[in-house]
């Protein structure tokens, strides 16, 4: 069973999901709302947001997936998130390790985070922004862009909402089936850059040009630096995006 609560303001829908109880039987629990007051991205990112505009929800699970494979549903959130995109929009690619770029531009971001229980997975919360329908972003913010700025037309929110349930839906039941392969295959497919050159900026500011390869099952970006291929983690490699 899914279920899905509208708010019209919350500081975070990932924090309002972490003092929620489940009903029993409740398998995904939705939440979204129009304006969020300490909306966050990944670290100590902020995300803009213009009231009303954007599409801002986080969803609860019970996944009960191995917390050493916990990448998979970043995997899968990124691809719900893609499908759907892809029925308003050509140039819609993943950047890993879970934003979702038009091009070059960032058009959506996810905040995933877990409660483990043993070696498992026992709740995950995964928070996301995608810019709908905002014209103008103030912050400074390198390359957003809406797709309102795109089609030229502004989306319809609650159908685009209950299209990426409906996707991550088909994803989660490819995820409690151990249908894995798929998913990994299809994100590898999807992303950003993938067999290209560029420059990417380690933590001490000092830029390289590597090929990014691929991404590994536990979430580890593979670039090819000369002839070595290098493994970076989150946050410890950065794609210099002009």
């Amino acid at each position: 069973m899914n279920k899905t609560i509208y708010l019209k303001e919350t500081d975070s829908t990932n924090d309002w999901l972490k003092g929620y109880q489940s009903e029993e039987g409740e398998d995904m629990t939705v939440v979204t709302t129009d304006y969020q007051s300490a909306g966050r991205g990944c670290g100590s990112n902020h995300w803009e947001s213009e009231a009303g505009k954007n599409l801002m929800f986080s969803i609860l699970l019970h996944p009960q997936v191995p917390a050493k494979d916990q990448f998979i549903l970043s995997m899968a959130n990124a691809l719900a998130l893609k499908d759907v995109l892809d029925s308003y929009t050509d140039g819609i690619k993943i950047k890993w390790p879970n934003d979702i770029y038009w091009n070059d531009q960032k058009i959506g971001g996810t905040l995933i985070e877990t409660k483990l229980q043993g070696s498992e997975i026992k709740d995950c919360i995964i928070g996301t922004g995608i810019n709908v329908n905002q014209q103008v972003f103030h912050s400074d913010a390198p390359n957003p862009v809406s797709l309102v700025q795109i089609l030229g037309h502004e989306v319809d929110r609650k159908e685009m909402l209950e299209k990426i349930v409906a996707r991550w839906d088909y994803y989660n039941n490819k995820v409690v089936k151990g249908d894995w392969h798929s998913i990994r295959s299809n994100y590898r497919s999807a992303l950003y850059r993938r067999g290209e050159i560029h420059d990417y900026r380690y933590p001490d500011g000092i830029m390289e040009r590597m090929t990014l390869v691929d991404v590994t099952d536990d979430g580890h970006l593979l670039l090819l630096c000369g002839r070595e291929l290098l493994s970076f983690a989150f946050k410890e490699i950065q794609f210099v995006v002009d």
